[in-house]
């Protein structure tokens, strides 16, 4: 079987890890024949220097014939003077539009090695494993009407809407349990059902949806309590289902908690499990070009690209267990570097990530 791949570096530090993660994929690709084939298109400020939109006709083409898209990162600053409608980021949430790519799936793990350099306590981080599951098609990001106005008085007033349908809401729970099924079978509902009517909305539709899932517990809490506890008690969660601006913000912080915004991936799927793969972090143009970026977010993103889209399990796992080896080595990109470690840059991680797949494939 075929399982054609859009490659979409982008910006920034974008090319350089996203070289990474082909070359890892590549080695498996050889090592397990695993009919992997990649295509590379623009996207981002790279594609709007090319072609002056940050979504042109040929992405859109690529990735709808693509099985899975993988990306790096998009934007920088030569592109901030930009009208809106083509800065980077327009290109990036095009593309989630057109594939509709709704449910976006941001781990949080916290690999002992790197328990250090975590902001907090050894004991309160330790053994840190939490799924976020970030609606991201919907909400205040895309809700109509927005933008800025001028009063009859002549001061000016900014203004967007949060709105979701029953369908959106249902179709992301639906997504939530699913997840919480293959993992601690617990699905926390973040909202702000006190003060907003559509998260009421928003509780009562996940609320109904979580009696098809009785082996799944369900609880609910405020947006701003579950900020708190992601920081005063991280490990009582498992998965986190929310909406898209909320999982905006919670995403990041769970991302702290790890030791470095670096090691994280994330996954967005739509009702088939097509998928864009990408790290979290952005395009860094301040390190850009130097060869020091951490590119094990995006190896990883490769490895749930290889879960959720092609079923390849046993062999996303290969990826995860061969980043820790890779740990085990103290080889280290600056990011995630402490004293007495080996300081690396990008192609070295990548290809220490390389040799470990290689030795437990001896």
């Amino acid at each position: 079987m075929t399982h054609k791949i859009a490659v979409l570096p982008g910006d920034g530090i974008g090319p350089e890890i996203i070289a990474e993660a082909i070359k890892v994929l590549a080695y498996l690709n050889t090592d397990m024949d695993l009919g992997l084939e990649f295509e590379q298109g623009l996207i981002g400020g790279a594609a709007y220097d090319a072609t002056g939109t940050p979504f042109p006709a040929d992405t859109v083409s690529l990735v709808q014939q693509a099985d899975a898209i993988l990306l790096g990162a998009v934007g920088g600053y030569q592109w901030e003077s930009l009208d809106i409608a083509v800065r980077p980021e327009k290109g990036l949430l095009g593309l989630r539009s057109e594939l509709q790519l709704f449910s976006n799936l941001r781990p949080a793990i916290l690999y002992p090695q790197l328990a250090d350099a975590s902001s907090l306590k050894y004991e309160v981080v330790s053994g840190l494993d939490i799924m976020i599951v970030r609606e991201l098609t919907g909400g205040i990001y895309f809700g109509q009407p927005r933008g800025i106005r001028e009063l009859e008085n002549g001061e000016k007033q900014g203004y967007n809407t949060l709105v979701y349908s029953e369908s959106e809401i249902r179709r992301i729970a639906h997504s939530a349990f699913k997840i919480a099924q293959k993992r601690d079978r617990r699905l926390c509902s973040v909202d702000k059902a006190n003060v907003l009517e559509c998260t009421e909305l928003w509780r009562e539709v996940v609320t109904e949806v979580g009696k098809e899932y009785p082996d799944v517990e369900l609880s609910h809490m405020y947006v701003d309590n579950a900020s708190m506890q992601l920081v005063r008690a991280p490990k009582q969660f498992d998965v986190l289902v929310t909406t898209n601006m909320f999982g905006d913000i919670l995403s990041d912080t769970a991302s702290m908690l790890t030791g470095s915004i670096g090691m994280l991936p994330s996954a967005s799927l739509d009702i088939n499990a097509k998928g864009m793969y990408e790290p979290i972090h952005g395009s860094a143009p301040d390190i850009a070009g130097q060869g020091i970026a951490n590119p094990l977010a995006t190896i990883l993103s490769a490895a749930m690209m290889l879960r959720y889209t092609f079923n390849l399990g046993a062999t996303a796992e290969r990826i995860e267990l061969a980043v820790n080896d890779a740990l085990n080595t103290n080889v280290r990109t600056a990011d995630i570097y402490s004293a007495g470690m080996k300081k690396v840059g990008t192609s070295e991680m990548g290809d220490t990530v390389v040799k470990a797949l290689q030795i437990r494939s001896k």
